[in-house]
């Protein structure tokens, strides 16, 4: 058994110095635990959102937030991870999920789909995302790549433990009110289930960090500002979906720890024939790609 931690950050959008400042002390906090596993969210740096701070919140590959991922992982003898806006020798940035050990980088996963407005900042991957660790086999898998049966199949019975982080928004409060809110409650039992789901079509334990907090920015395309917030969903989960230990994101930023087994065990869920692992809603499904075509000019105009 390996104690592992989730980090859930309350970043502020574009602030790179106190957001890995943030993560470096509530990291210290999971390691002076004893976790051996620690996964920091999805943009850890900069945290999300269609805002101009967060375009200019890239960083070199052997910038400062890889600089934290190895000082954190030699202070504490530990497997960390997590994703950052990262701009390539190639000059285009990609949402990378770097993993490192006391030994340094051992490991990186480019996320191979932006989700809806992350389009703006960044251009997919292809790699598999099967990180080795020493003798552990790690799976990076990053937000909606949860959601989608390509990256169940390409882990499916190769990995001992999932390292993912999201960055996963709500819904807002629109009129009608009570529809929306009700979209809501289905968005944020999917973002939980997606996370707590996973390990079952993979055959492994799942260890998910998030971002809780209000967030604020317009909307692509729209007159109308976004006002939501980031749905946490972080937490530990068994090979067979049982969660260990989760952080409802009204709890704010902190760490949820719980010992797991790695070790690839045979899935108990079959991977569906569909592109989904979980149904978006109509809503997702049209914002997805409304904000895919707007995201896709907005990042050749800025990069």
């Amino acid at each position: 058994m390996v104690l592992a931690a989730a980090v859930q950050l309350v970043a502020i959008p574009g602030d790179v110095e106190a957001n890995l400042a943030a993560c470096e002390r509530l990291a210290d906090e999971a390691g002076a635990a004893g976790a051996k596993i620690i996964a920091l969210p999805e943009f850890f740096p900069s945290g999300i959102g269609f805002l101009e701070a967060i375009a200019e919140a890239v960083l070199p590959p052997d910038g400062p937030a890889t600089e934290l991922l190895i000082r954190l992982a030699a202070r504490h003898g530990a497997l960390v991870g997590g994703s950052f806006l990262c701009r390539d020798p190639d000059g285009e940035v990609r949402n990378a999920y770097l993993l490192a050990d006391p030994t340094g980088v051992v490991g990186r996963h480019d996320k191979d789909l932006p989700t809806m407005w992350e389009n703006a900042f960044y251009i997919g991957g292809h790699d598999d995302g099967v990180l080795a660790a020493g003798d552990l086999r790690v799976g990076a898998a990053v937000c909606w790549e949860l959601m989608r049966t390509q990256t169940a199949r390409r882990l499916r019975g190769r990995v001992d433990v999932v390292m993912t982080g999201s960055g996963w928004w709500s819904i807002p409060g629109w009129p009608p009110r009570a529809v929306f809110d009700r979209l809501e409650r289905r968005n944020a039992a999917t973002a939980e289930k997606a996370a707590a789901q996973f390990g079952c079509y993979v055959g492994a334990p799942v260890v998910h960090a998030g971002h809780a907090g209000d967030l604020e920015c317009p909307m692509p395309w729209l007159p109308v500002a976004y006002r939501g917030y980031l749905e946490g969903a972080t937490l530990i989960a068994a090979a067979d979906g049982t969660v260990l230990a989760r952080r409802h994101r009204s709890e704010g930023e902190g760490v949820v720890l719980a010992e797991i087994e790695p070790g690839a065990t045979e899935p108990t869920r079959a991977v569906p024939s569909t592109f989904w692992l979980h149904s978006r809603g109509w809503l997702a499904s049209a914002v997805w790609h409304y904000q895919r075509w707007h995201g896709r000019r907005w990042y050749r105009r800025h990069r």
